[in-house]
């Protein structure tokens, strides 16, 4: 690992000044950073450490819904009471994230903005376009894990859990640097790499992720992910569900799909087939739209059927199983 000086912010304001020193970057849990630093995938000249920022971490209720700290534990998350009640789908995205031990460590931030998990990405044995070379490996090579919806020229999938539930419950991110503050819905925060092949998201330099505020307008929602092993693993596909059920139909939904595509996959489609269906009949047509569009490569076909799959499980699992 190359040497680099590490830095205790002790608010977000000092934050923002030491983020602006030449190659500076945030560590939150360090879950992320630390293994990209290891592979000198990332080589910062300085570490600025925001879990020493007091109130950063707070989880509170607020006349808008509620609102969560950048450095707010996944753990703290997925086992919040209130979170629990008011924001279930969250809970249980934040519940899904890895380990015990992980979630433990990681930052509700740094789950956000973590950056792909694509080996050739990650190794430093492959110059790929994301990282400044030519290309991708994956086209050719090994694409198992990768992108069936949005590829191209990269075809990463966004590894967080937390980030389409979010989109699915309409939160809002607020984000603080040295040009000041400023908010957006999250979904606003994730670039596909078409738009922008170096990174993921929208942060400005010096810029870190301040809290999340969740409304809580919509009075249902579920997170299912579908993975190899249930103990520990990334989504091969996922959905993230909230809306409202008067009677037999959908009032209001939002569907966001995840592990299948570089951002949070928003599906319009599907969501339309929710409102105009009754509950019984939304289940395959809504599954069908979610998949739609979809272009497999050699290596991950399989997630097509996932994707219907993730979909009529959450749909079920909103409706009670009507």
């Amino acid at each position: 690992m190359q040497p680099f000086t590490y830095w205790d912010a002790t608010s977000v304001e000092e934050a923002g000044k030491l983020l602006s020193l030449k190659n500076a970057m945030a560590l939150g849990g360090g879950v992320d950073l630390l293994g990209e630093m290891k592979e000198r995938i990332r080589t910062p000249d300085h570490v600025v450490n925001l879990r020493s920022i007091k109130g950063l971490d707070e989880i509170r209720k607020t006349d808008k819904g509620w609102r969560i700290g950048a450095t707010a534990l996944i753990a703290d998350i997925a086992e919040h009471a209130g979170l629990k009640k008011d924001l279930p789908g969250l809970a249980e995205a934040a519940l899904s994230v890895a380990t015990p031990q992980i979630r433990n460590q990681g930052t509700l931030g740094g789950n956000l903005a973590q950056r792909p998990r694509c080996w050739y990405y990650r190794s430093a044995d492959f110059d790929c376009a994301k990282k400044g070379g030519k290309g991708c490996p994956a086209e050719e090579g090994e694409n198992r894990y990768l992108a069936v919806l949005g590829g191209g020229p990269c075809h990463i999938v966004h590894p967080s859990d937390c980030a389409p539930m979010l989109v699915a419950l309409g939160a809002r991110l607020f984000l603080r640097g040295p040009d000041g503050a400023r908010d957006l819905p999250i979904e606003d925060f994730y670039e596909s790499p078409s738009k922008n092949l170096a990174c993921e998201y929208t942060l400005k330099p010096g810029e870190i992720i301040e809290a999340v505020e969740v409304p809580i307008a919509l009075d249902r929602s579920t997170y299912v992910k579908l993975r190899e092993r249930d103990s520990f693993d990334f989504a091969l596909a996922a959905c993230a569900l909230a809306g409202r059920i008067e009677g037999d139909h959908f009032t209001e939904a939002r569907l966001v799909l995840g592990g299948v595509a570089p951002v949070p996959w928003r599906v319009a489609a599907a969501e339309s087939n929710l409102i105009k269906n009754t509950l019984a009949d939304a289940v395959e047509p809504a599954a069908n739209a979610a998949a739609e569009g979809a272009k497999p490569m050699s290596q991950n076909g399989y997630k097509v059927p996932l994707i219907r799959a993730a979909v009529a499980r959450a749909i079920r699992a909103l409706a009670g199983g009507k």
